[in-house]
């Protein structure tokens, strides 16, 4: 099956990568445009542009790429990357989705039948259920998506209905569905996915690990392969696990099937149906072109193993626009950008350009791959060392200091990183003594772990003069809710407005007991950072 002309129905870098694939196999592109979007990057790369109404319109995408003449469809990943029925639809048009089938996306995209599919098919699974059944701490989850979006993790029993709706609303905003399921909440694995190959003749192939524990917000910031935690038979069995998966499933093409991993024991986590954020670090570990792979099944080709092996190790990180500390999103334009040459560089933006509130604040990612672990890190601290940003607030004070790291640079990293060590802390000289990370045995009951901080609560600015305090928005954003109302008294902590930035909400809690004397804003408002909110009185 020929494919001559391609849409891709994303933005951003991702529409970036794969215009570049395109351009190595003569097939021409087609970007497509939202209309506050207009003078983005990506639309300045493709062969031609046709403006849609949204990304999330399946219908438009549609329309743009008969309009445009093009033969195919590749998703990206966020937006309706993981819509089965976007993908039905696709087809239904004539056209060839670059992607799994539709069958395949119900069952494996769909967060809860992709558990039962992956417990029918003998892989570990967390438990699932109704908050009574699985107890505190637990998981908020988006049934439909991933990327941190529509996540909470929630301690006790009080702070499940606000979660519930805010988790609920960020998955309408992100993926158009707004159904949520609740899981059993790990306090400190690692986060280790499987990369995995299928073509239409029954060929599923896996292309080794990647390890993505580092996270803020539920989202990967640092993304590496090989995996330190993995040995030669641990790899075995999770590959083992991720193809019977695929299997179960009737998956084709390039996906993702991600495991927590608590000591020796790896637990099944979700299914990405689509291509990763993070499939560069794939790419120069093993010297594969995941995209082209995409395409060769797309056209039906079968495919031979392509007996993947790690090469070199390669590592990633994630450039963005906001706090390096809290990591609240920013907003702004880009007055001067910098990036290095002497590693791989996909980048979204470029220097004048403007990084607004309505799409995921990412610049670049920069990946970095040497013959060891050691000479892979060394090049990334190097060239972060040369990376500039300008006019825009970004997180490359925290990208250096997370790469010169200690237990970065030791390996010794769990999704609790940044509970163990708040970014740009002072680095330890020496790491804590942990008994736990080599096999041994106690005939003791263990101790109840230690809980972690909740990444969702986000911090805000805060104005205290006397008994007076003027709370104002941490980032640019549109006010979702408004939670109280002049003379409201209020408690420590409890959310008074949420603000809404790239599908991420925040919060705005009290900082003490109070009493609200003026609400400045409503519901549909949009605010600059440093807006003020709410003012409170002791």
């Amino acid at each position: 099956m020929e494919i001559r002309k391609l849409l891709v129905a994303n933005r951003g870098e991702i529409a970036i990568r794969v215009f570049r694939a395109c351009a190595a196999e003569a097939i021409a592109t087609v970007a497509v445009v939202a209309p506050d979007d207009k003078g983005s990057l990506h639309a300045r790369h493709a062969s031609e542009v046709v403006e849609i109404g949204n990304y999330l319109h399946s219908e438009e995408h549609i329309r743009a790429a008969q309009q445009a003449g093009a033969d195919a469809i590749h998703p990206g990943y966020g937006f309706l990357a993981e819509n089965a029925d976007f993908a039905e639809a696709v087809e239904a048009a004539g056209l060839v989705f670059i992607g799994p089938t539709c069958d395949a996306l119900r069952r494996g995209g769909d967060k809860l039948e992709a558990k039962r599919a992956a417990k029918g098919a003998g892989v570990p699974v967390l438990p699932t259920g109704e908050p009574e059944e699985i107890g505190f701490p637990l998981m908020i989850k988006a049934a439909a998506g991933g990327g941190g979006r529509g996540m909470r993790i929630v301690r006790e029993p009080s702070g499940l209905p606000d979660a519930v709706a805010a988790a609920g609303r960020e998955a309408k905003a992100a993926f158009g569905d707004e159904t949520l399921f609740f899981e059993r909440y790990l306090e400190r694995p690692r986060h280790v996915e499987i990369q995995l190959l299928a073509d239409e003749h029954g060929h599923i192939y896996s292309l080794g690990e990647r390890e993505c524990s580092i996270q803020r917000r539920h989202q990967k910031v640092l993304e590496e392969a090989p995996s330190t935690a993995l040995d030669p038979e641990l790899r075995r069995q999770m590959s083992d696990a991720a193809i019977a998966f695929a299997q179960a499933i009737g998956y084709r093409s390039l996906g993702t099937v991600e495991f927590l991993l608590d000591g020796g024991e790896f637990f099944f986590l979700e299914l990405n149906g689509r291509i990763q954020v993070e499939h560069p670090v794939t790419e120069e570990a093993t010297g594969l072109d995941l995209v082209a792979l995409q395409l060769a099944i797309a056209r039906g080709e079968p495919i031979a193993d392509p007996e993947a092996t790690f090469r070199r190790h390669a590592v990633e990180v994630r450039l963005y626009a906001e706090d390096p500390v809290d990591f609240l999103p920013q907003a702004g334009t880009v007055e001067r950008l910098r990036l290095p040459d002497a590693i791989r560089v996909d980048a979204g933006v470029a220097e004048g350009d403007e990084v607004g509130i309505a799409y995921d604040p990412l610049i670049a990612k920069l990946i970095a791959s040497g013959a060891t672990r050691e000479e892979a890190l060394a090049r990334l601290e190097s060239s972060l060392g040369e990376t500039e940003v300008e006019g825009i607030t970004s997180n490359l004070p925290f990208l250096r200091w997370l790469v010169s790291h200690p237990a970065v640079r030791a390996g010794r990293t769990t999704t609790a990183f940044l509970t163990d060590f708040p970014a740009l802390s002072a680095t330890p000289a020496r790491l804590p003594s942990e008994p736990w990370a080599m096999p041994w045995r106690l005939n003791l009951p263990a101790p109840a772990p230690h809980p972690l901080a909740d990444p969702d609560t986000a911090l805000h600015n805060q104005r205290h003069t006397g008994e007076h305090s003027a709370l104002t928005a941490p980032m640019p954003g549109t006010v979702i809710r408004v939670a109280v109302a002049p003379g409201d008294r209020v408690a420590a902590r409890q959310p008074l407005v949420v603000l809404e930035a790239m599908k991420m909400e925040t919060p705005v809690v009290a900082p003490y007991e109070a009493v609200v004397s003026s609400v400045n804003v409503a519901e549909g408002d949009r605010v600059a950072g440093g807006t003020v909110l709410v003012e409170l009185e002791e």
